[in-house]
């Protein structure tokens, strides 16, 4: 998924470079809203996390490899807005000493893996989360289908930037057939992944994940025998 430089033309590269700062700095301003304290640490484990594990490539298929994006494990964890930028620190950290991924093109790997696979990744989670029970569990599994489809996407506006200013040979069907199938099968891979992280951090501390806000006990009147008073019961716990 990383773009090296010169694949995609000049123009098309700097477009893309201008728009992804402006995406940065709205998350970064929403950002501002979201840390706190607790979060802030979160936030570097994320990030290192991600690093990390993006130097792992599985085999996919036909002699190709992939690796995690990343993005919507971040945004579940610590918000799409700071999960945004936690990816977009990883892609600069892995263009200026890593040279994965082009400086040319740095804009268009941002928006690729940091912006769709945060925000748009984190819709698709919200719209799947909405429609399964208010439990802990659909958490993990909003997770692991959000993550499983975030490459997809990714590899969509990948396709869509080459069919602007591709400077490869090779024709735009072939691309996006290359791109759409290989990332639906490295989506398998990153759902798994994100599901068992979310999971193992659901079980040990709930109060931190972004994702499983407003999923906590709430406090309801219940007819509690206390000499004759109503008083306030909690609710059910999620489950």
């Amino acid at each position: 998924m990383h773009i090296p430089d010169g694949f995609i033309n000049a123009g098309t590269s700097a477009a893309a470079g201008a728009f992804a700062v402006g995406c940065v700095a709205v998350s970064l301003r929403k950002a501002s809203r979201d840390l706190d304290d607790r979060e802030v640490p979160l936030a570097g484990m994320a990030a290192a996390f991600v690093f990390a594990v993006q130097m792992l490539n599985f085999p996919v298929a036909s002699g190709t490899s992939g690796h995690l994006l990343g993005g919507l494990l971040a945004a579940v964890l610590v918000g799409p807005w700071v999960g945004a930028l936690c990816i977009t620190v990883v892609l600069m950290v892995q263009a200026l000493l890593f040279a994965d991924g082009g400086l040319s093109a740095l804009g268009l790997n941002v928006l690729n893996m940091a912006m769709v696979g945060a925000w748009g990744g984190y819709l698709v989670f919200l719209g799947v989360r909405a429609l399964l029970p208010a439990r802990r569990s659909s958490v993990v599994a909003a997770s692991a289908v959000a993550a499983a489809l975030a490459p997809v996407l990714a590899s969509v506006l990948f396709t869509v930037e080459y069919a602007i200013g591709g400077n490869g040979a090779a024709p735009l069907r072939t691309v996006a057939a290359a791109m759409v199938g290989v990332h639906v099968l490295l989506g398998i891979g990153e759902g798994v992944i994100t599901a068992l992280t979310v999971s193992a951090v659901m079980a040990t501390r709930p109060d931190l994940v972004y994702g499983a806000r407003g999923l906590g006990s709430r406090m309801r009147l219940a007819p509690v025998s206390t000499g004759g008073a109503a008083v306030a019961a909690p609710a059910r716990g999620v489950r």
